[in-house]
């Protein structure tokens, strides 16, 4: 019986994003206290993504977002206790600070963010430059093209 761990399930999508999300979702599950808050990793086309984060309870000023050398930080504060006077009987939604990080893939953008009935969306898009792309190399029949 052996008990080599194999790393190779984790590169079988190595187009762009979706490998990056494969290796952090891994990550995230060995991780103590990841859990919190929930978020989706949406592809909706070729070219396009969405992070969606449960931030139920926060608001717009409660969030910020980051990129920083190919990294996304969503950070969410805790907010303080406007309601003077309120004594909480159960207080089930969860307002403590956070702090998830997403590594882009080379050519992400971050485009927008919004948040609408406690969901932060955060619109991603990959704008590959014409420089990057893959190049058609004609094959010239009776000699190389040498000048």
């Amino acid at each position: 019986m052996t008990t080599a761990f194999s790393l190779a399930p984790l590169f079988r999508n190595s187009v762009g994003f979706d490998r990056f999300n494969d290796l952090f979702e891994a990550a995230a599950r060995n991780e103590a206290g990841s859990s919190y808050p929930p978020y989706n990793v949406e592809k909706h086309g070729d070219d396009h993504y969405r992070i969606v984060v449960a931030a139920a309870g926060f608001q717009e000023q409660d969030l910020d977002l980051q990129v920083e050398k190919g990294v996304l930080t969503v950070t969410g504060g805790k907010r303080d206790n406007a309601s003077e006077g309120v004594t909480f009987l159960h207080q089930g939604i969860a307002q403590r600070a956070f702090k998830l990080s997403f590594r882009l893939a080379d050519h992400i953008e971050v485009k927008g963010a919004g948040l609408a009935n406690g969901l932060l969306s955060i619109e991603l898009l990959r704008i590959v430059p014409e420089e990057a792309k893959a190049k058609r190399i004609p094959i010239n029949g009776d000699k190389p093209a040498l000048n």
